[in-house]
């Protein structure tokens, strides 16, 4: 029973999800007659389990309902059992570094003995730590039948760096969890990642960590798994084996050098050999910089006081002509998880086509490494080095410009992105009347665009609060509710929506703005499990939009608390806010803000009101509002809306032992939703379909 209820909270990133736990608090609450609080954690499962179980043994047709609810699964999620080859390719001269190749194939080869295969390779930026660890990967695919898994976990910043549960959310998806049944909460993820793994022969890399507390969620016990992390240093608190990765001899980095520049360019800079070696420091990625240079005679001492990669990226950058120098100075001045042509052609104040050309450039001449999806990023030391030239070049107030331009393009992208991806609701940013939706394919085009650009979006957001920009701010938070509410992404967007409702709580308290980025963060928090928080963002909501006199928005903030309460079992708290909500929308005037969406309004609160009094087990005065709730939808012919409320219903029936009345619903509700995208909701009514038949009774 504590199984399956772990089970059914991790499964609350869908619908189907949702309504198996609403159903078991409210199975709970009618069988010891008060509201019990939904379980958080292991300890208070147990205790529900305890109880769940020991109302089971006194009723034999509490134990029936019990078993049937269990079986009909629908919170669980199925995975496929692909096979991830997620490792990026290796590079294609490879240098020496036999002694760390050993030391991975003896941790690999190690016999399990409970104890996680883990391996830490480390070493300054540059020294190819991360080559090592992907050449070994490709060579020792044969190891690992059952798939590799990679992630980045640099980001542009600490702001923007995957956390475990982004890294998880993709690991999950690379293993065939689909989306919907990715557990909301990081720990629940933990455990369908590691129970995933627990038979698996894999590889997983973990590539530029920051900490021991950044990659601890990520590693598992399972004997076939062997974990290898790629750091700066060695990670403190982490048991692994740590594997130091130094400069190449002087020997293999003329090997190197002649792989990548050919036998008669080494024979060429013959003289300037010894002075390069020494600039280079063993450094492959300095190497590499410095190889297109060898045969010309213009390479410059060594400079003792910079990093290898410091010194080569002078190099490279005092080759540059004005235009690239100015785009590789300009792009830098934020820690942008990646560059995209269109912000950095704002940033530089140059044509988007000049950008997207004199980018490729800046990779060519290893100042810059493509991301591989038409994007490019900066290593931090070549950020650290261009920015250092921007300062001079530019001063303070010029690169606060270029900075401005930047977050001004990212907005306006976002607004017309968002505004494209969701036409249908109301928005508050002035920007939407000025520019519209953006030419975008359709819906799914625009959501795809908003999520490819999620980590700068972010980082814009946060650099227009650095730079006291706070209507920027809002704005831009205002721009993110598409691909919140369409991509899910909740975890990766919190940095910026927590800025949003900072800026509300400084700048505009008793605004609807303010009330929009409390509401914003809330639904955020709800969707990752965060409950507390989100109730207090939620309470914050209500009071900023009493304030402004927005009788549409307190009733949605009102309306989003009643939701947050259902999911913790809190049915009569639930029911009071549905009920003050729909008050809320009773003083909505004709000509008032939301007055054209009222009948629908009045609709949804109606089913929502149904849920709550069935949970509170006052199924007459449910089915009323559930009945009243189907009339309306249908009559406005929203299949997905209708199937929501026939479900409803069907499960009421089931609760007042009526199986075919629930039968009919069922049916009606899955013949509705064949032509809707809802394979979750279609294997929920399957479940239910099987409660109904003769020997569930």
């Amino acid at each position: 029973m504590t199984a399956f209820l772990g089970a059914a909270g991790a499964g609350m990133a869908n619908e189907a999800g949702k309504r198996a736990w609403e159903t078991v608090g409210g199975l709970l609450a009618r069988a010891v007659g008060r509201e019990v609080p939904a379980p958080v954690g292991q300890a208070e499962r147990e205790s529900v389990a305890g109880l769940l179980v020991a109302q089971a043994l006194r009723s034999p047709e509490q134990a029936r309902v019990l078993a049937a609810v269990m079986s009909g699964g629908g919170a669980a999620a199925a995975a496929a059992h692909g096979v991830p080859r997620s490792l990026p390719a290796s590079t294609r001269f490879f240098t020496d570094r036999k002694g760390p190749l050993a030391l991975l194939d003896r941790e690999a080869d190690r016999k399990p003995d409970g104890l996680p295969k883990v391996a830490v390779l480390h070493g300054p930026e540059g020294i190819g730590t991360s080559a090592l660890a992907v050449h070994w990967g490709g060579r020792e695919a044969r190891r690992f039948p059952d798939g590799t898994l990679y992630a980045d976990l640099r980001g542009g910043s600490a702001n923007t760096a995957p956390t475990a549960a982004t890294v998880l959310r993709h690991f999950l998806s690379r293993l065939g969890v689909p989306a919907e049944h990715v557990p909301p909460a990081v720990d629940d993820r933990i455990d369908l990642f590691r129970s995933l793994l627990a038979g698996r022969r894999m590889l997983v890399v973990l590539d530029h960590a920051r900490s021991a507390a950044q990659v601890q969620p990520l590693v598992t016990a399972a004997p076939g798994v062997f974990t290898v992390i790629v750091a700066r240093r060695p990670l403190t608190g982490l048991d692994a084996v740590t594997i130091p990765v130094g400069p190449l001899s002087d020997k293999d980095a003329k090997r190197l050098l002649t792989d990548l520049a050919g036998r008669p360019a080494m024979t060429t800079a013959r003289a300037a050999l010894p002075s390069l070696l020494e600039r280079c420091a063993g450094s492959p990625l300095a190497l590499r910089t410095m190889a297109p240079h060898l045969a010309d005679g213009s390479l410059v001492g060594p400079a003792a006081a910079s990093s290898p990669v410091r010194a080569a990226a002078e190099e490279a950058y005092r080759r540059l002509a004005p235009d690239a120098a100015l785009v590789y100075r300009l792009g830098s001045l934020r820690p942008w998880p990646s560059l995209h042509a269109g912000a950095v052609a704002a940033a530089a104040d140059v044509p988007e086509a000049e950008a997207v050309r004199v980018l490729a450039e800046l990779a060519d001449r290893q100042l810059l490494e493509s991301t591989g999806d038409g994007r490019y990023r900066y290593r931090p030391a070549v950020r650290a080095h261009a920015e250092e030239a921007a300062v001079r070049e530019h001063g303070l107030a010029g690169c606060a410009a270029a900075v401005a331009r930047a977050v001004d393009w990212y907005l306006r992208f976002a607004v017309q992105a968002d505004y494209a991806a969701l036409k249908e609701r109301w928005h508050l940013g002035p920007l939407y009347a000025e520019l519209g939706p953006g030419p975008y394919e359709d819906e799914g085009a625009a959501v795809a665009a908003l999520a490819a650009e999620l980590g700068n979006l972010v980082e814009a957001v946060l650099a227009a609060e650095e730079f006291g920009r706070f209507d920027t701010v809002c704005q831009s938070v205002e721009a993110l509710w598409a691909v919140q509410l369409k991509a899910g992404c909740h975890d990766a967007l919190l940095p910026a929506l927590r800025a949003g409702a900072r800026t509300a709580e400084r700048h505009c308290r008793g605004t609807r703005t303010a009330g929009r980025m409390h509401t914003q963060l809330a639904f955020a928090l709800m969707e990752s499990r965060q409950d507390e928080e989100a109730e207090r963002e939620l309470l914050a909501a209500a009071e900023d939009e009493a304030r402004a006199g927005h009788l549409r928005g307190r009733a949605t903030a009102v309306e989003s608390l009643g939701l947050l309460r259902l999911r913790q079992w809190r049915f009569r708290s639930a029911l009071e806010c549905f009920e003050q909500a729909d008050v809320l929308l009773d003083g909505i005037g004709p000509a008032d803000d939301g007055a054209a969406d009222l009948p629908r309004a009045h609709a949804l609160l109606q089913r929502h009101r149904g849920r709550a009094l069935r949970g509170l087990g006052r199924f007459d005065a449910a089915r009323q509002r559930l009945a009243a709730a189907m009339e309306f939808f249908r009559d406005s012919g929203e299949r997905y809306n209708t199937a929501r409320v026939l479900t409803d219903l069907a499960e009421l029936h089931l609760d007042t032992a009526e199986p075919d009345a629930a039968l009919l619903l069922v049916d009606e509700a899955a013949a509705l939703l064949s032509r809707e995208n809802a394979a979750v909701h279609l294997s929920y009514l399957a479940a239910l379909r099987d409660r109904c038949r003769p020997e569930a009774r």
